[in-house]
């Protein structure tokens, strides 16, 4: 177990593959760098990769860290979990950091609980959010001082934890991309580069990495402009054409709310929610979604929403900027041939 420092380092492990940083990981910089002022301590970025993996230093310093460490090996090139693990559990327990964080990514959710695991830390996963606070013990009548409040949806999206990790440092998180504002980089900044060296017997280099298929992804709502997403209230997979017919005349994306997706309406790479996608789009128009606080919490930040739904005190009326009382088999047809005639 890494020793319990109140003075370490907020650590992000800097994802990236193909030459390519993973954007989840610079939103966790901007957390991270909040988080380490309130704590008065400084940001750090694990870099693991192969031959010029060093370039991305200054990106990283750019988005909020103070120290970038970096492990250069060409056994690091392409991921495998066990010498990145090894990577991470070395350096956690030369520097002692006292957060550590991670984007729930398929790699994230790869190596965190290992490299948890491997250094007995307390680790929550899929995290929606984070803040420090003071934490009492009812059993021992003590308050923990700034732990990290490592905050995800429970029991199918019905409940909001709170979960902390007294003990058993560091505190371990991954955390879901786009639930964390993209703060602007700035290429003033000035931090360090440390270049550390861990040794990867050929030994741990268990999985040979043969070839690698990526499919192209062909949904991105978080860069999306313009969403349409469509709730229960749509009422079948018929009706939800609707949708994608609204958002074909608006040049956006189609969404869902989840009761669309377990209706088996759409896909579930649409679903926008706590259990979904998190997107700040400039436009969100949300058709027969009652809005409940699980799919407003991957929502609410849209710069302008339009709410279409047949109840005049649905939930998603509260945080609306326009809103629209009636049933969207009248009101989208209206809309699209509006916006068609101008």
């Amino acid at each position: 177990m890494t020793k319990k420092n109140p003075n370490g380092e907020v650590w992000v492990f800097a994802e990236q593959q193909d030459g390519k940083l993973n954007e989840v990981s610079l939103e966790l910089l901007g957390k991270a760098r909040q988080i380490a002022n309130t704590l008065g301590v400084a940001v750090g970025a694990v870099l693991p990769g192969g031959k010029g993996v060093e370039t991305h230093a200054k990106t990283l310093i750019a988005y909020g860290a103070d120290r970038v460490y970096v492990v250069e090996d060409a056994k690091l090139e392409q991921f495998t979990t066990i010498p990145y693990a090894k990577v991470l559990v070395d350096l956690i327990g030369k520097h002692s950091p006292q957060i550590v964080l991670y984007g729930a990514t398929n790699l994230g959710r790869d190596l965190a609980p290992r490299v948890a695991s491997e250094t007995r830390s307390g680790m929550t996963a899929d995290c929606t959010d984070l803040d420090i606070g003071d934490v009492p013990d009812n059993r021992t009548k003590e308050t923990y001082k700034n732990l990290l409040l490592q905050i995800r949806p429970a029991f199918g999206g019905n409940i909001i934890a709170t979960i902390v990790n007294p003990e058993g440092w560091p505190q371990m998180a991954t955390v879901r991309e786009g639930v964390m504002p993209l703060r602007e980089p700035d290429q003033k900044r000035k931090g360090e580069v440390v270049r550390e060296r861990v040794t990867i017997d050929d030994a741990l280099v268990q999985v040979s990495v043969v070839q690698r298929h990526l499919e192209e992804r062909h949904l991105n709502l978080k860069s999306s402009r313009i969403i349409v997403a469509g709730g229960g209230g749509v009422g079948s997979r018929d009706a939800f054409r609707l949708i994608h017919e609204l958002a074909a005349a608006f040049g956006g994306a189609v969404g869902a709310s989840r009761a669309a997706v377990d209706s088996g309406w759409i896909a579930h790479e649409h679903q926008i929610g706590q259990t979904g996608t998190t997107v700040r789009p400039a436009l969100y128009i949300a058709c027969g979604i009652s809005g409940a606080v699980q799919h407003r919490a991957g929502m609410e930040e849209s710069a302008k929403i339009i709410a279409i739904n047949t109840d005049k005190n649905a939930p998603i009326f509260s945080i609306a900027h326009y809103g629209i009382v009636g049933d969207l088999k009248q009101v989208i047809p209206t809309m699209i041939k509006e916006f068609k005639s101008r």
